[in-house]
């Protein structure tokens, strides 16, 4: 456990107002979810922007990181903010440092299908290098140093979908989702600023994926004495 880096992200539309779109980007928006949208109007349907790397930004990657220390276990949080390029190179310089060894592995809640490769095509949109564990040309499957909680659960179901809220209370673990959910982080972060309220909803998911994987392994959960929340 002490090899995983546990993370969550939070994204947002790289705009406030869908009528801040660049006319072309407007079109490109309304072919791109054309099918997806049915009768709702594309300027109805941009407040979802934020899960397409194409149309959305990243304003907060948390990340956690269990250590021991005297022989007692350490959960240690942190969470990267502010301009999207300062938090991807921030981000890059945490895994190249410090988690960039062969056994060393990234964890999240369907990180596989959203968070891995939404950092990796932002990174690219920045022309920022992609550090090694976000890596894909010319690995196999089982080279790609990536756990997913969600994939786990599935235990070979690939139809299969639960979210992290229905997981954890499936597995007896207390709800990440004390305050903000993801459909309100836009408004949050756009008509309120409050990045801070928005840091604490993102570690409060890392910490529900590492809890769920320690669950899975048969080992402790971790206790409130055992978590430690560090500035950026």
């Amino acid at each position: 456990m002490t090899n995983i880096l546990f993370l969550d992200i939070e994204t947002v539309p790289l705009y406030p107002h869908y009528s801040q779109l660049p006319q072309e980007a407007q079109e490109l928006w309304e072919e791109k979810t054309r099918y997806i949208r049915a009768e709702t109007s594309a300027e109805d349907y941009y407040p979802r922007a934020g899960i397409w790397a194409e149309f959305g930004k990243i304003i907060c990657i948390s990340v956690g990181y269990i250590r021991y220390f005297d022989g007692r276990r350490q959960f240690r949080l942190r969470s990267f903010t502010g301009d999207e390029r300062e938090i991807l190179q921030a981000f890059s310089a945490l895994l190249e440092q410090y988690f960039s060894g062969r056994h060393h592995l990234l964890a999240a809640h369907n990180g596989k299908e959203f968070d891995f490769p939404f950092i990796a095509r932002r990174l690219l949109v920045h022309g920022l290098p992609i550090p090694q564990k976000l890596q894909f040309f010319g690995k196999k499957p089982w080279e790609i140093p990536h756990l997913d909680t969600l994939e786990l659960w599935k235990f070979g179901d690939y139809k299969h979908y639960t979210s992290l809220k229905l997981l954890a209370y499936t597995l007896g673990i207390p709800s990440p989702k004390e305050d903000i959910d993801g459909s309100e982080v836009m408004q949050v972060y756009y008509q309120q600023q409050d990045i801070e309220r928005i840091s604490r909803y993102c570690q409060r998911d890392t910490l529900t994926v590492a809890q769920i994987l320690l669950r899975m392994k048969g080992e402790p959960l971790l206790t409130s004495e055992e978590i430690f929340s560090m500035s950026q």
